[in-house]
C-alpha cells in the first residue's frame, strides 16, 4: 500500500511539474509567432474602389481602431473587451510610418487581414477581426481606402498601447486559435441580385455570425455555419462601462426573428430602432452605411438559417 501511496505521490509530482513547466512556457513566451509567407498583390485604386473602401473600414474597422480624441483610426483601449482576455488596445493605423501602417506594403496588410500574422511573425488573437473570405475586389478596395487622403487614415503619431494578454489569451492561441490559412484561388464578389447569396456575403464579412453564435471561443471563422448556436444568439459582449448584453437570436425561430418584418429588421439594423422598446444598445451600433438592399439580403439570408430555440431576455442599461 505504502508502494502505491508513493507511486502516486511521484506521479501527482510529475504531473503538477509539467503543468508548471507549461503554464510558465506560456506565459513567458506570449503569443505565438508564425512564418510570414510572401504573397503577391497590385493594388488598383480608383475613386470608387476608395469609397467602397471607407464603407468597408467604418463597417469593420473604425468601431475598434477609431480614437474620440484624435478623430482617426489611431487606436484606442478596448473597455468592451471582456476582461478574462486582459487589456486590449487596438493599433494605429494611419499612415504614419512610425507607429501606425505608413510603412507596411499593400502585401503585408493583406497577409495580415487574411491569416492574422503581422509582418513581425506575431499573431494578431480573435479579437481582431480576420477577412478570409472577403471579396478580392473588397480587400483591394480596403487597401485603396487605407492608402488614400481621407482624414480617418491621415498620418497621426498618436503611439500604440501595447496590449496586456492574459494567461487565457496566450493559452487559447496556442493551442486553439490559430491563423487562418491564406486563399489559394480567386475570391469573387457574390451576384448582388441574389440576395441570399448577398446576405450571407455580408452577414460572415461583417461577423455578424461572430456576435451573434453561441461564443466567440466555439466561432468557426473559416466556416461560420459550423460555429455553436449559429446566430442562436446568447453570446456575452460587454457595453462601454462592462455591463454584459447578451446578445439576440437572430434565426427564423419564434424566439428570434422568427415574426419580424423586413421592414422591422431593416430598422433595427440600419438605424437602431425597434417597435414599442428602446433603441438598440452598444455593441449593436446602427449600421447606417448599409443601404436597404444589403439590410435586405441580411434579413433574407438569416430567413434560411436553421432556427434555433433560445430565448434571449432583453436588458437595458440605463
Amino acid at each position: 500500500m505504502k508502494r502505491l501511496l508513493k507511486i502516486v505521490g511521484i506521479f501527482i509530482a510529475i504531473l503538477t511539474l509539467v503543468g508548471l513547466s507549461v503554464f510558465l512556457y506560456i506565459t513567458f513566451r506570449g503569443i505565438p509567432s508564425y512564418e510570414v509567407k510572401k504573397i503577391e498583390f497590385t493594388l488598383k485604386s480608383t475613386p470608387e474602389s476608395i469609397e467602397r473602401g471607407k464603407k468597408l473600414a467604418i463597417l469593420l474597422c473604425a468601431g475598434c481602431h477609431k480614437n474620440a480624441n484624435t478623430g482617426k483610426l489611431t487606436g484606442k483601449t478596448m473597455t468592451d473587451a471582456p476582461p478574462e482576455f486582459g487589456v486590449i488596445n487596438s493599433a494605429n493605423i494611419t499612415q504614419d510610418k512610425t507607429v501606425g501602417i505608413g510603412d507596411w506594403t499593400d502585401a503585408e496588410l493583406v497577409y495580415l487581414l487574411r491569416t492574422g500574422i503581422k509582418r513581425d511573425g506575431k499573431y494578431a488573437p480573435p479579437y481582431m477581426a480576420k477577412l478570409p473570405a472577403l471579396a478580392d475586389e473588397d480587400m483591394n478596395a480596403i487597401i485603396s481606402f487605407l492608402r488614400s487622403d481621407d482624414d480617418l487614415i491621415a498620418a497621426d503619431p498618436t503611439p500604440d498601447k501595447p496590449c496586456e494578454p492574459s494567461f487565457l489569451t496566450k493559452f487559447l492561441c496556442s493551442v486553439a486559435f490559430k491563423p487562418l490559412p491564406y486563399p489559394t484561388k480567386e475570391i469573387a464578389m457574390p451576384d448582388t441580385l441574389d440576395n441570399i447569396l448577398l446576405g450571407e456575403y455580408l452577414a460572415y464579412n461583417l461577423e455578424c455570425f461572430s456576435c451573434h453564435s453561441a461564443d466567440f471561443k466555439t466561432n468557426n471563422y473559416m466556416d461560420p455555419k459550423l460555429s455553436k448556436g449559429f446566430f442562436g444568439g446568447g453570446n456575452k459582449p460587454l457595453n462601454l462601462n462592462g455591463q454584459v448584453v447578451v446578445t439576440p437570436n437572430l434565426t427564423p425561430d419564434e424566439t428570434g426573428i422568427g415574426s419580424w418584418s423586413e421592414d422591422q429588421f431593416v430598422k433595427a439594423v440600419k438605424y437602431g430602432l425597434k417597435e414599442g422598446e428602446e433603441a438598440l444598445q452598444y455593441p449593436m451600433q446602427p449600421y447606417t452605411l448599409l443601404t436597404d438592399d444589403e439590410a435586405k439580403a441580411i434579413y433574407a439570408y438569416l430567413r434560411t438559417v436553421p432556427p434555433i430555440s433560445n430565448k434571449v431576455d432583453r436588458v437595458i442599461y440605463e
